[in-house]
């Protein structure tokens, strides 16, 4: 009896205890300021999260987390494809940059509110170390202090003027010392201007010819891209026929692109290993020229062949000009490299470079005419 009185008080005390606590945080509750409503999430973040989840979704799915019995769950990270591995060292990615602090640091070392510093040669520097530095902040680019009024309407014209001349650090401070110095190196009008319009040799392609071809393919030719294309001569010549041709180019102590410019044409500053910055199946014709050749190395122009692929319309041309490399190289390596696009052989010539360097190491010349194939 007694011992079942003591037990009833216990749970007497523990309900008490309980109601107690119970109207402790109801009155906590009641007193409390209500929180202020939650205000509508922008459609735009909703956006943007979604993408986020649909991408970590994708990754997840290709790349499970849970690991596979018998593997080692400490040291198994997520695998990167090698092929991802191997342009990230030869295309400009960002943070190649991080490669590179000495040079970057150099380069973004300046004057703010002020004008920008002459050094196109080291943002080629970090350029062909695939870094694509980001536009300075807080200074202005140099102009020169009597520009020409207009470019001229004829690409060819008599000499490129020198009231556009800003550079200081090449030895010549003029277009005339450049043409004077070396004439081949396309600053000279007066042997530029017969450049693509005659047939010498096999491995000449004459733009007379190239275009009569498209013709007779009931193709044509109306906007393209010539990569390494030095101071634009295809791109002069090929413009009097009604054609856009867009001119990739480095400058490598010589005003290439301002060559091209001051012809009235585009010059696009960007290294042979660097996407080519137009859409796809967009252009018509592309142009390697002799800087495309066997010095590039063999994974890059695999990349740079697969790109042009991507830009060129179906039924498009490509046309390797003067591509030079050893003979044994070019039947073993590149043959195959280039039968690998599956484009129909419109023109192949090939004939052996004659000048010591060529003699020395067995290489020949190819040029290619190929077309890209309407459907795959």
């Amino acid at each position: 009896m007694g011992f079942t009185m003591g037990l009833n008080f216990v749970l007497l005390l523990a309900m008490v205890a309980t109601n107690i606590l119970s109207l402790y945080h109801l009155s906590s509750t009641v007193q409390s300021p209500k929180p202020p409503a939650p205000e509508p999430v922008p459609d735009q973040l909703l956006h943007q999260l979604h993408a986020i989840r649909a991408t970590i979704n994708h990754l997840t799915r290709h790349q499970p987390s849970t690991p596979t019995p018998g593997t080692n769950t400490i040291s198994s990270k997520p695998s990167i494809p090698p092929d991802l591995l191997l342009y990230s060292q030869l295309s400009p990615i960002a943070s190649a940059c991080h490669n590179h602090p000495d040079l970057l640091h150099k380069f973004m070392t300046y004057t703010p509110y002020s004008v920008c510093p002459l050094d196109s040669d080291l943002a080629e520097s970090l350029i062909l170390r695939g870094c694509h530095p980001l536009p300075r902040r807080r200074c202005f680019s140099k102009t020169p202090p009597n520009p020409p009024s207009s470019l001229p309407h004829n690409p060819f014209p008599s000499s490129l003027t020198d009231s556009n001349v800003i550079w200081s650090k090449y030895s010549c401070k003029s277009f005339s010392c450049l043409a004077k110095q070396n004439p081949d190196m396309g600053f000279d009008q007066s042997v530029e201007i017969s450049k693509f319009m005659t047939y010498k040799t096999e491995l000449d392609l004459p733009i007379p010819q190239l275009l009569q071809i498209a013709k007779s393919a009931s193709s044509v030719v109306r906007l393209g891209v010539d990569i390494g294309g030095g101071t634009g001569t295809f791109a002069a010549r090929i413009k009097m026929y009604n054609v856009t041709v867009l001119t990739t180019t480095m400058n490598f102590n010589v005003p290439n692109n301002e060559a091209v410019a001051m012809r009235g044409l585009v010059p696009l500053h960007v290294p042979l290993q660097q996407r080519l910055p137009v859409f796809d199946g967009v252009v018509d014709l592309v142009r390697c020229g002799r800087a495309v050749n066997r010095w590039i190395p063999l994974t890059m122009l695999e990349f740079l062949l697969y790109d042009v692929d991507r830009v060129l319309r179906a039924g498009g041309y490509l046309w390797l000009d003067h591509f030079f490399s050893k003979r044994v190289d070019l039947d073993k390596v590149y043959s195959p490299l280039i039968g690998k696009l599956g484009y129909k052989k419109v023109k192949w010539a090939i004939g052996n470079k004659t000048d010591s360097g060529g003699l020395k190491n067995g290489e020949v010349y190819l040029t290619a005419l190929l077309q890209k194939p309407v459907s795959k």
